[in-house]
């Protein structure tokens, strides 16, 4: 298991490109939004010479970036964890007790695969698990 990438949440998208861009020389590989019910966002991924972050904006006032952005506002919405086997991590973190916010297991519009812990194993963290299956 290693790092694979931090989502953060904003508020305008193209500021916060144009920051992590121009202010600290990452580059943008690609924009996409994601219409899934209770997903809706909008993702510009960032990268940098050895990490990637996520940046992401709601487009409906049910999405989980929406509702965290009214409680916490912008900043780190979750750390990302890339595994060899979702399917297998998940089963092994049960194992010990770990539990899983169910319905937010999918496969993103580019093939990354995806759960979040249960933010009270991870001390108020939300944490994803995730891996490619098709790379």
């Amino acid at each position: 298991m290693y790092l694979d990438h931090t989502g953060i949440a904003v508020r305008d998208m193209q500021e916060a490109i144009t920051f992590y861009t121009t202010v600290l020389g990452g580059t943008l590989i690609r924009e996409y939004s994601n219409p899934t019910p209770g997903v809706a966002s909008n993702i510009a991924v960032i990268e940098f010479e050895d990490a990637h972050i996520e940046l992401l904006t709601p487009t409906s006032p049910e999405s989980p970036i929406a509702r965290f952005l009214k409680q916490r506002g912008k900043g780190v919405h979750h750390i990302a964890y890339r595994v060899d086997d979702l399917d297998q991590a998940i089963l092994e973190a049960k194992q010990r007790g770990i539990t899983f916010l169910e319905d937010t297991y999918r496969q993103t519009p580019l093939g990354r695969r995806l759960i979040y812990m249960d933010p009270r194993h991870s001390h108020g963290v939300i944490t994803e698990l995730c891996d490619y299956p098709e790379n």
